[in-house]
């Protein structure tokens, strides 16, 4: 099956793990717009969720309309516990990604995606996308299938080059095995490495009609969207334009890796991307960092843009997944001109400069951090190694350096590093515990979130999704 649609104006953006999680993406589609959920770690976020009792039963209601069983049936009783655990025990964990998954691996992560998507998309006929990072391998495949099989609209992915997914769309959608080629430190010239899925193996032979979705890479320049558009093993239906001051994960600076006095990557004119060479490539785009206010809209407009992606006003809005405690705080000091954002070259384990905001009591503040035990067991932003022997190991830059160096890593890609997976998951209320202590958490943000203020009217403390929408199209129907 194909996809057909009218593009939205706007895009929510997808932002770190469960801060864009279904109940935005909902409010946002109900509004006539592209609301995204982030396919980040979404077997850790179902899981969790259910330890923490599912109090109001949406993902048990999800879970009951997943088509396969037994599969739904051992998630539940994996993980869900009635009424809760309590809140000094830690979390179960769930199984780490490999190369050679585990069939309880695989379920949990089909269905985790199928239950975010289908939560977004139930009650309404708007549309909902998933985002998901190249860098994240191993979960990309049984993601995908679990989101189409919840019928999502659209995907969207950054923090690489995805050339393969498009072709891994189109495979999906017409029942077949897919693969995508894993990058692997070390591997001799010529060797490959893939990671497989097979629908009918999942499926025991009965798989589902499942649509095709839109994809939407997030690309930085002009050079990026016309390899994706010429070399890509299948259709790219459009891009996001992303500049180097949204949140999250920034695309290097082309050239040489300079810092300013503060410590940032410093990006120049090279690093601007070309809105005319990518216009002609002939695809829709949007331009996305900084982009939240009628006249940036207009102007994405005036460039060619179908609209604009947006993410730092969602991600502090009411439907965000952020904890209220960390939203009030970064409201109140957006509004007294006190917040800072620092663009970490060091802190992910991906390598990518990394969009930080500096709050006491989060691992910006140094004596949070150094005061952290070093630990990586969530494995998200794990680096596959290839040993002597031919086999593959699994390391990351943010787990002990001792435990890296015996991996083979070098000492210096361990300084600096921040836990970005324990870190965002905390950010949502869903962070580990240990020794009765709960992990600390790690905010993101564009610069833009000094403006937060724009969002609120008077008096007011909080503001919604629709709040947004109607600030940056003031004739919306909302």
């Amino acid at each position: 099956m194909t996809n057909s649609l009218l593009h939205p104006t706007i895009i929510q953006g997808g932002m770190g793990a469960a801060v864009s999680g279904w109940p935005l993406a909902s409010a946002v589609s109900k509004l006539g717009h592209l609301g995204v959920v982030s396919g980040t770690a979404l077997d850790t976020v179902l899981a969790r969720r259910l330890q923490c009792g599912d109090a109001d039963g949406h993902l048990r209601r999800a879970i009951s309309a997943f088509p396969f069983v037994d599969v739904a049936s051992q998630v539940l009783a994996d993980y869900f516990i009635p009424g809760g655990k309590k809140p000094e025990a830690p979390f179960r964990n769930t199984p780490s990604p490999t190369i050679d998954p585990s069939p309880k691996y695989l379920g949990l992560n089909v269905l985790a995606s199928f239950v975010e998507v289908f939560l977004a998309k139930e009650g309404h006929s708007g549309i909902v996308g998933i985002n998901l990072l190249e860098k994240i391998q191993l979960p990309t495949l049984p993601a995908l299938f679990g989101a189409m099989l919840a019928g999502v609209d659209y995907v969207l992915m950054g923090a690489g080059i995805p050339r393969s997914i498009p072709g891994t769309l189109d495979g999906l959608a017409r029942k077949e095995s897919v693969s995508v080629k894993l990058d692997v430190d070390g591997a001799a010239r010529g060797e490959e490495f893939l990671a497989t899925f097979s629908p009918a193996e999942f499926c025991q032979g009965s798989v589902p009609a499942l649509k095709r979705p839109l994809f939407l890479p997030i690309v930085s320049s002009a050079t990026l969207a016309m390899t994706l558009a010429r070399k890509s093993n299948g259709a790219v239906d459009g891009f996001i334009v992303e500049g180097a001051i949204a949140g999250g994960h920034n695309a290097p600076p082309r050239g040489p890796m300079q810092l300013n006095a503060q410590g940032e990557p410093i990006y120049g004119e090279r690093d601007i991307p070309e809105i005319e060479k990518i216009k002609a490539i002939g695809l829709p785009f949007w331009m996305a960092g900084g982009f939240s206010t009628p006249e940036k809209l207009a102007e994405a407009r005036s460039l060619g843009a179908a609209g604009v992606q947006i993410g730092t006003p969602f991600a502090f809005c009411e439907e965000s997944g952020i904890r209220q405690d960390i939203k009030r705080e970064v409201i109140r000091r957006s509004l007294d001109g006190t917040l800072s954002v620092f663009t970490d070259p060091l802190a992910s384990p991906t390598g990518f400069p990394f969009k930080v905001l500096q709050l006491d009591h989060s691992l910006s503040d140094a004596s949070v951090h150094d005061a952290r035990q070093r630990i990586c067991d969530l494995c998200y932003l794990r680096q596959i190694y290839r040993k002597a022997d031919g086999t593959l190991g699994y390391r990351c830059p943010g787990e002990a350096a001792s435990a890296f160096v015996r991996k083979g890593g070098a000492v210096e890609s361990t300084v600096g590093r921040v836990c970005v997976c324990n870190g965002l998951m905390a950010t949502v209320g869903l962070g580990q515990v240990r020794d009765s202590v709960q992990e600390p958490p790690l905010i993101t943000a564009g610069d833009d979130v000094v403006n937060l203020k724009r969002f609120l009217h008077d008096g007011q403390t909080s503001y919604s999704a629709a709040d947004v929408i109607g600030f940056l199209i003031p004739r919306a129907k909302i």
